[in-house]
């Protein structure tokens, strides 16, 4: 039974501080604390590697020094100098996520003997064993069993189930990997005497894989739910005299009441009896730490989970969870008499500055060198075509390619992805915003790809962010608000007046989103509803008007489901009535990940621009608005709107007047 640690705070955090600035040489205290029939042992986590060895972005062709497990081998091996025992395990999703595992998947292929580069990497640092995350399953289940034979280590997975039907007992399913595995190894305690321990690891998927991967998995395959699994193996796990059982969950921390089925459950899992640690993921998140502040059963700075420590390693390889345990001896066995928790950090960040605390370990990189550079030949060549510009210079004043192309992917994916849900049936819409405009980068930071081939880099230029698909399920009248917020973008303009500002430069151009799916026009001469933070300002205020859906005016109670991010679903940007209560469906993808996938699945793809909004027209009246002078050569072919060269701008940039 775990109690809680009186490790004191300004010591723990001396420590970690310390060593994430790589000065860390001496034994961790609890090894130093360790006496006669006590133990130390550091149980350590990396989680959603998303196949990034090297630290290298591949959208951008570009290093980086925030991700990469080449990186995080150098406080795998730090941590493993601070104790006398240790034990290295990943918790999933290490299979997808850039474009290193899109090549290996779809261009060269898994051959006889091959190993895949992120277990190259995993089998240099000696893992000890893992789990699967839902990502393994994104290239189909032949291809996640090809990779597996190459690991050095067990996999584990107590709740992925062969066939399409379940047992009456989860411990009589028909399963693709073992449920658990159990290591028997020789610890160290504090005089130097070698004891026996049993460890058992068992490992967890979000059932929700049926769903993200429904054209791999069904008719083969079946997801148990997490808890109910948990409480069928570990008793099984106990019975064959595990000292400690520790639960590799790919599955976030969700606070909510326990839910048969449900994706992040963590914390009910923490909940059941016989575990005595959690390694968590999936979220993307750091545990212990600011993100699950205040939530019933969760400590976000002990790092307990219902009392039991638990940790989440964030991902990319950004940093390692950390798990460390003062054992005693229990008669012939072991029971837990303290712990600390972290997520240790391969960088710091400051503002927009990012400080390295960690650099490579050579021997790692040796292992995929050869991977990395067939990675780099495949995102420089061309994947598709396009038809037409890709820009985002007027992405602010005209319905925009650059902007086009992301919402065609989004609605293209959400059509897939709502099959067979109660969704189905329910139109479409999709909303993105622009991120490369509005001048906050400079005068050359807007996408520009030329007409012919687009390689898998230029997605970089299209879309900047890591951010994932969701879909919200809204009201019309939703609708019509989420476009108000977004046209806060604009001043108000005064009707006969020439050569008036346009662009309010407080509001930033990621949170202008365009709605495709609808037509409607821009009335610039109403106040904005809402002022750069969202905040209402002017409640009578209605600067989208003519707002049509499918030729007709828009039914403000209608159903919509609108294709989005996770970054505007969760709340981002204040946008009114948007956040996790309308959400109706989490995509295991990233919006880049869709992005490429739509271009290759299309070959040529056409983003002219549909031009479903406009500026409704002002008689009399002009506006000036700053863009990259690399617009020039666009500018003429820009639709529904009247543009024309105003001379220079300030700082580089070009002016431009639009006449309304």
């Amino acid at each position: 039974m775990s109690k809680v640690n009186d490790f004191s705070l300004s010591r723990r955090n001396l420590l970690l501080g310390t060593a994430a600035a790589g000065m860390m040489t001496a034994l961790h205290p609890y090894s130093v604390l360790a006496a006669e029939n006590s133990a130390h042992i550091r149980l350590m986590e990396t989680t959603d590697l998303h196949v990034h060895v090297f630290p290298y972005d591949y959208y951008g062709d570009r290093p980086i020094d925030t991700a990469g497990l080449a990186r995080t081998a150098t406080l795998i091996r730090q941590i493993r100098e601070e104790a006398t025992n240790s034990v290295l395990v990943d918790n999933g999703d290490f299979l997808q996520g850039n474009p290193m595992g899109d090549f290996i998947a779809y261009e060269r292929g898994m051959r006889e003997g091959d190993i895949h580069p992120v277990i190259k990497g995993m089998n240099v640092l000696d893992f000890d064993a893992a789990a699967l995350g839902n990502h393994e399953f994104n290239y189909g289940l032949d291809f996640m069993m090809k990779v597996m034979a190459g690991a050095n280590f067990p996999v584990v997975c107590a709740n992925l189930v062969k066939g399409t039907t379940l047992a009456a007992n989860a411990r009589e399913d028909s399963l693709f990997m073992k449920p658990y595995v159990i290591l028997e190894k020789e610890i160290k305690d504090g005089a130097g005497n070698m004891h026996p321990i049993k460890i058992g690891f068992i490992g967890f998927v979000p059932p929700q894989i049926m769903n993200w991967d429904r054209r791999h998995l069904e008719g083969k395959a079946n997801a148990r739910d997490i808890v109910e699994s948990a409480k069928a193996f570990v008793p099984e796990m106990r019975e064959q005299g595990c000292d400690l059982v520790i639960a590799l969950s790919h599955s976030g921390i969700d606070s909510s009441d326990y839910a048969e089925g449900m994706e992040n459950a963590s914390l009910h899992l923490a909940a059941v009896g016989g575990i005595d640690a959690v390694f968590t993921g999936h979220h993307h998140l750091t545990f212990p730490g600011p993100d699950y502040e205040g939530l019933p059963g969760i400590d976000s700075t002990k790092g307990t989970l219902f009392g039991k420590p638990a940790a989440m390693g964030g991902f990319w390889g950004s940093h390692l969870g950390v798990i460390d345990l003062m054992l005693e001896r229990d008669g012939n066995g072991w029971r837990i008499a303290n712990f600390l928790t972290e997520a240790r950090p391969i960088f710091k960040k400051e503002g927009r500055d990012v400080t390295p605390l960690v650099e490579s370990q050579q021997d790692v990189l040796d292992a995929v060198t050869e991977d990395h550079e067939a990675t780099l030949a495949y995102v420089r060549r061309p994947v598709g075509k396009t038809s037409a510009p890709l820009h985002s210079y007027f992405a602010l004043v005209a319905d925009d390619p650059s902007v086009q192309i992301v919402s065609n992917a989004q609605t293209w994916y959400i059509e897939q992805m709502l099959k067979g849900t109660e969704w189905e049936e329910l139109p479409i819409l999709s909303a993105a915003a622009p991120f490369k405009a509005g001048g906050r980068g400079g005068a050359e930071y807007y996408t520009d790809v030329p007409v012919g081939d687009v390689a898998i880099k230029n997605v970089a230029d299209l879309y900047l962010y890591p951010n994932t698909v969701r879909a919200v399920a809204i009201k019309g009248s939703a609708v019509k608000e989420w476009l108000e917020r977004s046209a806060g973008i604009f001043q108000q303009v005064e009707p006969g007046k020439s050569d008036q500002p346009l662009i309010n430069s407080e509001f930033p151009s990621y949170n202008f989103d365009v709605m495709d799916g609808v037509t409607y026009e821009i009335d610039l001469t109403q106040p904005s509803k809402y002022d750069p933070q969202g905040e209402l300002i002017n409640p009578d205020a209605n600067r989208i008007v003519n707002l049509q859906f499918d030729g007709k005016p828009l039914d403000l109670d209608q159903t919509f489901v609108v294709a989005t991010n996770n970054y505007r679903a969760g709340g981002g940007g204040n946008f009114p009535g948007i956040n996790d209560d309308v959400v109706v469906f989490v995509g295991p993808d990233t919006n880049r990940d869709v992005l490429v996938r739509f271009i290759v699945d299309k070959g040529t793809i056409d983003p002219a621009a549909d031009t479903n909004w406009k500026f409704s027209p002002v008689p009399d009246t002009t506006v000036l608005f700053e863009t990259g002078p690399g617009g020039t050569k666009h500018a003429k072919s820009v639709q529904g709107v009247r543009i024309e060269p105003a001379g220079d701008g300030a700082d580089g940039f070009a002016r431009y007047r639009i006449t309304l």
